[in-house]
Order: structure tokens, then C-alpha cells, then sequence
């Protein structure tokens, strides 16, 4: 099978052989051909299995056909994903692959200028990706107009649950015309999503690539059981080893608070290892580098919350930490799935800490997954003392060690 085969035009199969791909994954195999009739379509996949192409790919060939200039202050397509990072990933590949197609596309979200995304839009949009909060107070300034949206999608519609989006999108959609396609996309699919769906889709199709809830398959699970205490000081021997084997390439550490994740960095650094965070408390100047730096491999530990989790998409994550388990087992489910993309395998490693076990019940009843126990290592409780040791740093020693991680030399 072959983008060709599955019903693509010429262009946009030019594009994607600029960018190597031939072969479609299972989720673009079963959405492509039901999207380009037209159809609603309610999709269940895991991340890192090409859902931005299944829906991106069809709706592009749609927007071309139908030979429509979108008017000032209007757009013809709009996405809405979680997080910025999202955005901003599902913006680059629609621009690759509209590369020959002559649409413009536009990003929105938080932290940007709105005076800039009011200039963005004002000459009309082919493609609109936006997150809610942003989204809607364009439409309550009026520098947008939602009235002749032909294409809906709703990305990771789980996270913008999880992150209380569903009143901005109860707005949203009341400012839509009601004949519209509408592509509703969850790597989950408990009962309020299900129940959201039917209020938004009319006879949609569904395609799955996974039982809902389950997890990567080529994700080696793990579970270190510890006290709380000696959490920081399991990660910087495990990062230690893992760094000076070579059997890590780049880590991605989960927290449940963005003071958590500041903290672990901190401790981190402290120990003598390169590491950023990235939350929703960061400026987007801050998280755009904290993510380029990570991708690029000058910082190989990037510690995140789970607003963050949705929105890394970056190849050759050997690993996945949850320091922290999460309260809500799904978001279980998003981490691990930041590793083992594009065929690759990958390793999950969770700390359980004693009054964490309920919350390893649940993800073990979501996922059904069969996680490894695996051995404290021998020093944890040296390792522990020294780290808890540590007090802060003097202001200066900190900002110099801020500015020496920036690459600035002092």
C-alpha cells in the first residue's frame, strides 16, 4: 500500500516524498480514504502512530478540490490541539505537507502576541491551529470569524478534558456552522470523551490502531518501589550509569507539579547533570529552547509535567522516568508513549513511592501492562544523604550555573 493507492493527489504525495515517507502507518491507512469522502471520523490511537498525517494529509487534498480563498478574518480549517508545543509540531508538518498545495497556515496559542495573531489572521487562513484559550478570545475581540469552518479537528481530545478545556470548547463549537467535517482524534476513549464525541460527530466512522488505554508495545515497563525521600537520588545514579554506558540517549522525566519539576532540575544540576524543565509556568521562549536543546541532544534530561506530555515529539527518547506517578492512569498512557515512536523500542521507568501504590493499581487496571520490578541500586541510601544534604546554592554560583547551561562563558 502506498500514499498513491489510498486515494492522495499528486502534490501532496510529492511532499511526502521530499520528506521520505512511502509507506502509511496503520492509523493514516484506515483515515485517509474516509476522510477524503467527507465523513466524520472519531480516530483512537496512541501517539507516535502518524495520526497528524491521517488527518492532515486528506484534509489538505479536501481544501484544494473544493478551490476556495478563505475570507479576511475567516479560516477554512481549524485544529485545535492542548498544548503550544502541539501546535506548533501539527503546523510544521501541515507546511510540509501543503508544500505544493499554496495554503497558508497559521498557528495561535498563549504566550505570543495577540496583536500579531489578530495581523495572522485579518487576510484569512487556510489552516488554523489554535489551542482553545487563545482561540476564543480572538472570537471575543472579533478578529476572527468561525462561520465558514469546512474542517474541525479536535487532537488529543483526552488532554483537553484532562486540562479543563471543555467550556472553551463548548464556545467554540456553538461559533461553527453545523455543516461542517469534524475529525475527532484521542489516544483514550473513556466514557466523557465517548460522550463528547456524539455531541460533535454525525455518523463518523472510527478507525483504531489500539485497544483504548493500552500502551506502546515496544515500551519496556518498569517499576522501582522507594520512599519518596530517595527518589532524587535513584534518578542522578540511574542518569549517572545510564549516561556513562551509553545506554541512554535522551531522558524525559515526568513530575505531577511544575515546582517539582524546578526542584528535580535544581538537584540535578547540582549533581553535575545537564537539565531543563518544561511547564506551563515557563514563557514560550523558555519552552521553545528548553525543547530545541533537548532535540538537539545539548541537554539530554528534559523534566516535564504532564501539560508538556502531549507535545514532545522528539525522535530518539530512549527513555521515559516518571519521578512521580500520575493521579489520572490515562496520562500514564501519554508518557510512556514520548518513547518507541517510528518503530523504535523503548524503556518506561516508574518510581513508587509507599503512598503512590494506589494510583500503580489503577494504571495497572487501565492498562492491563505487566510492569518489571527491578532492584534498588546498591549507595542509594549514601546517594540520598548527600543529595538531601545539599542546601541552595549562593544566588551567584546559581545564576552562573543558569548561564553556563545557556552555553554563555563566564
Amino acid at each position: 500500500m502506498t500514499f498513491e493507492t489510498l486515494g492522495l493527489s499528486q502534490p501532496v504525495v510529492q511532499a511526502l516524498e521530499l520528506k521520505g515517507y512511502d509507506t502509511p502507518t496503520p492509523i493514516q491507512a484506515q483515515a485517509i480514504p474516509t476522510v477524503l469522502t467527507g465523513r466524520d471520523l472519531l480516530g483512537i490511537a496512541q501517539t507516535g502512530t502518524g495520526k497528524t498525517a491521517a488527518f492532515m494529509l486528506p484534509s489538505i487534498d479536501r481544501l484544494v478540490a473544493s478551490d476556495k480563498r478563505p475570507k479576511p478574518r475567516h479560516c477554512r480549517m481549524l485544529v485545535l490541539a492542548p498544548t503550544r508545543e502541539l501546535a506548533s509540531q501539527i503546523a510544521e508538518s501541515a507546511r510540509d505537507y501543503a508544500r505544493f498545495a499554496h495554503l497558508k497556515v497559521v498557528t495561535v496559542f498563549g504566550g505570543t502576541s495577540v496583536n500579531k495573531n489578530r495581523q495572522d489572521v485579518a487576510r484569512g487562513v487556510d489552516i488554523l491551529i489554535a489551542t482553545p484559550g487563545r482561540l476564543v478570545d480572538l472570537c471575543e475581540q472579533r478578529a476572527l470569524d468561525l462561520s465558514e469552518v469546512e474542517i474541525l479537528v479536535l487532537d488529543e481530545a483526552d488532554q483537553m478534558m484532562d486540562l479543563g478545556f471543555i467550556h472553551a470548547l463548548r464556545q467554540i463549537v456553538k461559533l461553527l456552522p453545523a455543516k461542517r467535517q469534524t475529525l475527532f482524534f484521542s489516544a483514550t476513549m473513556p466514557k466523557a470523551i465517548r460522550q463528547l464525541a456524539d455531541q460533535y460527530l454525525t455518523d463518523p466512522a472510527q478507525v483504531s490502531v489500539a485497544p483504548a488505554s493500552t500502551t506502546a508495545e515496544r515500551v519496556e515497563q518498569q517499576v522501582a518501589f522507594c520512599n519518596a525521600g530517595e527518589k532524587q537520588a535513584l534518578l542522578t545514579i540511574i542518569l549517572r550509569e545510564g549516561f556513562g554506558s551509553k545506554a541512554m540517549d535522551r531522558v524525559l522525566v515526568f513530575t505531577r507539579t511544575k515546582h517539582g519539576a524546578d526542584k528535580v532540575v535544581k538537584k540535578l544540576v547540582q549533581a553535575g547533570i545537564k537539565a531543563n524543565a518544561i511547564h506551563g509556568n515557563k514563557s514560550q521562549p523558555q519552552r521553545e529552547r528548553a525543547l530545541g536543546e533537548f532535540r538537539d541532544g545539548r541537554v539530554r534530561v528534559l523534566v516535564a509535567t504532564d501539560i508538556a506530555a502531549r507535545g514532545i515529539d522528539v525522535s530518539g527518547v530512549s527513555h521515559v522516568i516518571n519521578y512521580e506517578l500520575p493521579n489520572v492512569p490515562e496520562q500514564y498512557v501519554h508518557r510512556i508513549g514520548r518513547t518507541a515512536r517510528a518503530g523504535a523500542a523503548g524503556l518506561a521507568i516508574s518510581f513508587c513511592a509507599p503512598d503512590e501504590k494506589a494510583y500503580l493499581r489503577d494504571i495497572w487496571k487501565l492498562t492491563k501492562a505487566s510492569l518489571e520490578e527491578i532492584a534498588l541500586p546498591e549507595g542509594l541510601a549514601a546517594e540520598a544523604a548527600k543529595v538531601n544534604a545539599r542546601g541552595p546554592e549562593p544566588k551567584r554560583a546559581e545564576r552562573d550555573g543558569v548561564l553556563q547551561q545557556r552555553g554563555v562563558q563566564l
